[in-house]
C-alpha cells in the first residue's frame, strides 16, 4: 500500500516586487515580511521575485489564499512602500504564469479546482507554459501545437517524437496542471549592489557612463573590504517610465578589482545601446559573492596591471581616510 498522500490543497505564491529603487538591503526586508506570514520561501533575487508555499499559512492565518495575499502586498507597501504584483495557483508552474500575467498593484488567484485550472491554462499561449521557450514554441507551431489546450491535448508519444521523452512528459504534465516541484527554503544568493537615480530624465551616453563607472568603483572598494569577490556583474536601468531593462555578464575570472569590472561594465552598457534612452536610474549588482581566498589570480600582473593595483590601494586608503567622494571616477583606470 501506498501511504496516504495529504489531502490539503496547495497554495504556492510567486510574488514579483516592484520598488522605485533596487538594492540588497531592501530585498532582505521585503523577504523578512514574507516570513512573517510562511518560512517556506524560495528568493528569486535575479528577477525581485520568490515563491512562498501559502498552504501551512492558510490555517494558521485562518484566511484564504486572496485574504492572505492582501496582508502580504498591505504590508509589503505599508512597511516599505513597495508595490506588488501576485500570482497564486496550486503548483509552481500555475503561479509563475498568474504572476507573469499580473500588472503591479494586482493579483490573480487560480483555484485547486479542475474545471479552472483547465480554464486558467488552456487558451495559454504554448510560450507561457514552464520549460517551452520560444524555439521550442516554434517546434510546436510547426505541428499546429500552439496553446496549452494544444500540448495537453496532444497524445504523449506525439510529443515525445517532436520534443524527446523528458520535456515531452514534463510539458504534458505541466499542460494538465501536474507540477509536483516543491518551494526550496533557502537564504538569496549573496551579492551587493550600487545604485544611482538621476535628478531628472538623463539622455546623455557621457553621463551614463560615468556613473556607471563610478558605481563600478563604489562596488569594487566595498568587495575589497569585505574581502570578497564576485564572478559576475548585473546592470539595471530604470527608464523614465519606470520600465527595466536588466542584463547580467559572468566574469572570465571573480574579481574584486576595479579595472576588470570597469571593463565588464562597460560592455555591459554598451550592449544596451541608451544612446537615446531616458534614463531615470541606474544599478549595478554583484553576484554570486565568494571570499577573497578563492581568488586564484585576478590580473595578468604585468607592469601596467602592478600600477594599476597600486594606484587602486592607494585610492581605497584615501576613501577610508576621507570618505567615498575623495577618490574620482573609475574612469581613473581604464
Amino acid at each position: 500500500m501506498t501511504p496516504a498522500r495529504n489531502l490539503r490543497p496547495r497554495a504556492i505564491l510567486r510574488l514579483h516586487f516592484h520598488p522605485v529603487e533596487r538594492n540588497d538591503e531592501l530585498y532582505g526586508h521585503l523577504l523578512t515580511v514574507l516570513d512573517g506570514i510562511s518560512p517556506r520561501i524560495e528568493p528569486l533575487p535575479a528577477d525581485w521575485s520568490a515563491y512562498v508555499d501559502l498552504t501551512g499559512a492558510l490555517t494558521f492565518w485562518d484566511r484564504d489564499v486572496e485574504g492572505l495575499i492582501a496582508v502580504i502586498r498591505l504590508r509589503l507597501l505599508a512597511l516599505h512602500g513597495v508595490q506588488s504584483s501576485a500570482g497564486a495557483g496550486p503548483t509552481r508552474g500555475i503561479a509563475a504564469m498568474a504572476a507573469d500575467a499580473t500588472p503591479p498593484g494586482s493579483a490573480t488567484v487560480v483555484a485547486d479546482d479542475p474545471y479552472e485550472i483547465a480554464a486558467f491554462l488552456r487558451p495559454k499561449s504554448a510560450a507561457a507554459l514552464p520549460g517551452i521557450g520560444p524555439k521550442t514554441a516554434r517546434t510546436l507551431a510547426r505541428y499546429g501545437i500552439t496553446t496549452v489546450g494544444d500540448i495537453a491535448d496532444t497524445p504523449l508519444t506525439t510529443l515525445q517524437r517532436i520534443l524527446g521523452t523528458g520535456p515531452a512528459r514534463q510539458a504534458h504534465d505541466f499542460a494538465h496542471g501536474r507540477d509536483e516541484r516543491p518551494v526550496v527554503p533557502g537564504a538569496a544568493p549573496k551579492t551587493m549592489s550600487a545604485g544611482h537615480r538621476f535628478d531628472g530624465d538623463e539622455l546623455n551616453p557621457d553621463r551614463h557612463h560615468r556613473t556607471v563607472l563610478g558605481l563600478v568603483q563604489e562596488l569594487g572598494a566595498r568587495l575589497r573590504t569585505a574581502d570578497e569577490i564576485t564572478q559576475a556583474l548585473t546592470l539595471t536601468v530604470t527608464y523614465a517610465d519606470r520600465t527595466q531593462t536588466t542584463r547580467t555578464r559572468s566574469l572570465t575570472e571573480p574579481t574584486a578589482h576595479t579595472p576588470a569590472l570597469a571593463a565588464a561594465a562597460r560592455d555591459l552598457l554598451a550592449g544596451l545601446g541608451l544612446q537615446r534612452a531616458r534614463v531615470r536610474a541606474l544599478a549595478l549588482r554583484a553576484e554570486r559573492l565568494r571570499p577573497a581566498e578563492y581568488a586564484v589570480h585576478q590580473l595578468t600582473l604585468d607592469d601596467r596591471d602592478e600600477k594599476l593595483l597600486r594606484l587602486e590601494a592607494a585610492l581605497d586608503r584615501a576613501r577610508r581616510r576621507y570618505g567615498p567622494g575623495i577618490a574620482g571616477a573609475a574612469s581613473t583606470f581604464g
